[in-house]
């Protein structure tokens, strides 16, 4: 099969496309003919040995993948050949990645894909979608008349962030670069989208969510957090959640936070459980079966261009360059 790996960690370039052996699916593993894959910012990361993990070379990187089940591997038992499904938390902690045109999967991680739904969407929605859900319910506890704020609006967790805190019946304001992410963000059903670059961004933000007293939930996806502007427009009560920022040592603000009972919440989807992930993954099948999930898709490329789209990705999660509004998708 043909596989997008590595043999060294470094810059995009250390990424080759070639030749590699067909897996077999051990017990409770299933074989994937992979249609679709994502790139995330945690991809670059382990590819580049920021984030060290031990990996068995040839490595394929890729954590996200959505196709059609091939054969089935012992003891397989909510699956069949010919199934379609998508699923992500691949590429890590022993398991194989998914940029390759075959990848033997366990069940576990896995999730039957709703009918008319493009692979590609599944894919550009897996790893971000699972992440924003866990964040928003399992750890903030969202519902209903929330008022939340996610920074990122159409990055891929921000843009699933505003999705899923919707569908509940929250109101979302967000923060973007740019008139043209705005529109994009407001498609998704944000109440409020803000251009970060705007100096009165905190008082429009502030004045949303006056009523209130503030927001009952943050979602931070920058890796530079900044509490102290956090705790300021935060209700009573309110939870702010983490999952970026693995280097950031910012000042804390301990008297502002503990005087407005505030929570903080750090997680990484990685150390949710196959059962709580499940949990994610049938919420947004939910959504994905109703037509309304739409993971916004930045740029597109074929697998033996994985080099050029960890370029791209790199450039704007490290190098903050702006220039992607969405997830990168690539097809064998």
């Amino acid at each position: 099969m043909k596989a997008a790996y590595i043999t060294q960690t470094g810059d995009p370039d250390v990424i080759e496309y070639g030749d590699l052996p067909d897996p077999e699916p051990g017990p409770g593993q299933v074989l994937v003919r992979v249609e679709a894959v994502a790139v995330n910012p945690i991809d670059t990361y382990v590819r580049g040995g920021l984030v060290a993990l031990e990996l068995d070379y040839p490595y394929t990187i890729g954590c996200d993948l959505a196709g059609t089940i091939e054969s089935c591997g012992e003891g397989v038992r909510r699956f069949a050949a010919g199934d379609r499904v998508w699923g992500s938390n691949q590429g890590l902690l022993g398991r194989a990645g998914t940029f390759s045109e075959l990848a033997a999967v366990d069940e576990e991680w896995l999730y039957g894909a709703p009918e008319g739904v493009e692979p590609e969407v599944l894919a550009a929605g897996a790893l971000v979608g699972l992440t924003a859900h866990l964040g928003l319910f399992l750890h903030a506890g969202v519902s209903s008349g929330d008022l939340v704020f996610v920074n990122g609006g159409t990055g891929g967790v921000g843009a699933a962030v505003v999705q899923l805190a919707r569908s509940v019946g929250a109101r979302v304001a967000a923060a973007v670069g740019s008139s043209e992410k705005q529109e994009i963000c407001r498609s998704l059903g944000a109440d409020l989208v803000v251009d970060y670059h705007d100096p009165e961004m905190d008082r429009s933000l502030a004045n949303f969510a006056a009523e209130n007293g503030g927001f009952d939930v943050w979602f931070e996806t920058l890796r530079e957090p900044t509490p102290e502007r956090t705790i300021d427009l935060m209700a009573k009560r309110g939870r702010i959640v983490l999952m970026a920022g693995r280097a950031a040592r910012p000042e804390f603000p301990v008297g502002p936070f503990y005087t407005k009972d505030l929570r903080m919440f750090g997680f990484a989807m990685f150390n949710a459980s196959a059962d709580e992930q499940r949990e994610c993954g049938e919420a947004i099948n939910t959504l994905a079966a109703g037509g309304d999930w739409n993971p916004p898709i930045g740029a597109r490329f074929g697998l033996s261009e994985s080099a050029a789209a960890h370029q791209l990705q790199q450039d704007n999660t490290i190098g903050g360059q702006g220039t992607l509004a969405g997830k990168i998708v690539l097809k064998p």
